[in-house]
């Protein structure tokens, strides 16, 4: 029994032996390049094994891919790129190399180096920035969807990847205090680029904290928006209508105050109409009563001259009756 027990240790301490003696081993003649430099990898494999060398880019994008073999011994060494003018496909930042085993059960290596525009006279940190830039709307209301964007760069250049993976711990505060997860709902816009489409349904501040984690470099970006009952929106629109309703009652006060002018013009008229004929009136009236008088002083001479006549008149009767009778 001691026996089995001792020769299961010395297998698992000669695996253990052979692991690390065959683990595969990575490493860059320098940590910093610039322009016309070449990319010299080197390192410690299986002999005569297949070694795939990949470059990643900032975004996390593949820049460069080699497949390699080591010799007899295990070691390989090969210059995988004289770093070219920077440009959109090779921008200044901080870049990955990869080499995998083949026959190593996959296992994998990885260094980070740095492009830069200067690599002797400053030295510059091996540091990968990485941003996480979140934009939402200040104001909201309930139960209407708006979107937040999110946007992750690593060193300038828009990052590649799944949203499950690259953004898989963010999440949003609710008003009440509890968190939930955004895992599932970002959906990717364009590369770098993502969205969530949200539903409030309780009125207060919503806290959308958005952590990218990218090569293994996390950063993080947050952003609040404000829920009400009514968005801003909406109270817009009432007031643009109460402002129409207010011109258009503004306006029919004018055309009645036009009418009212036009109604104060024609009584105007009116009143002098009426002034001028009662004026003319009392002309009449005068005239009539100068008329009147006229033709009572008329019936007066008239009255004098007829009287006298009429005395005549009976005188002459008189003396017609008298001779009459004499001649009887």
């Amino acid at each position: 029994m001691k026996l089995l027990v001792f020769g299961l240790l010395l297998l698992v301490s000669a695996s253990a032996f052979l692991d690390e003696a065959f683990a595969l081993q990575l490493s860059t003649d320098r940590e910093v390049y610039s322009k016309g430099q070449p990319l010299l990898v080197y390192g410690q494999g299986l002999p005569n094994e297949p070694i795939i060398i990949r470059l990643f880019a900032p975004d996390g994008t593949i820049a460069q891919f080699n497949q390699i073999n080591a010799d007899e011994t295990g070691a390989f060494s090969h210059i995988l790129i004289k770093w070219p003018n920077a440009t959109s496909t090779y921008s200044y930042g901080t870049y990955s190399v990869e080499a995998i085993a083949t026959k190593e059960q996959g296992i994998s290596k990885k260094i980070d180096v740095k492009f830069s525009s200067n690599s002797s006279l400053v030295q510059v940190p091996l540091q990968r920035i990485v941003l996480v830039s979140v934009f939402a709307p200040q104001t909201a209301a309930i139960n209407q969807t708006f979107r937040v964007f999110i946007q992750v760069t690593s060193d300038g250049l828009l990052v590649a990847g799944s949203p499950a993976t690259l953004l898989s711990s963010s999440h949003v505060h609710m008003p009440d205090g509890s968190v939930v997860s955004l895992s599932d709902s970002i959906k990717t816009l364009h590369q770098g680029l993502f969205y969530v489409d949200f539903t409030p349904t309780q009125e207060g501040t919503y806290v959308f904290h958005i952590t990218a984690n990218s090569q293994g470099t996390i950063a993080n970006g947050s952003v609040a928006t404000l829920v009400l009952k009514q968005s801003i929106e909406g109270i817009s629109n009432q007031i643009l209508k109460l402002n129409a309703v207010l011109d258009s009652t503004s306006q029919e006060l004018d055309k009645l105050k036009s009418e009212i002018q036009g109604f104060g013009n024609v009584l105007d008229s009116s009143q002098q109409s009426i002034a001028q004929a009662n004026q003319n009136l009392n002309k009449s009236v005068s005239t009539m009563s100068e008329s009147v008088k006229n033709i009572d002083d008329a019936s007066t001479q008239l009255n004098s001259l007829f009287l006298p006549v009429v005395a005549l008149i009976a005188i002459i009767i008189a003396l017609q009756i008298t001779i009459l009778a004499r001649r009887r």
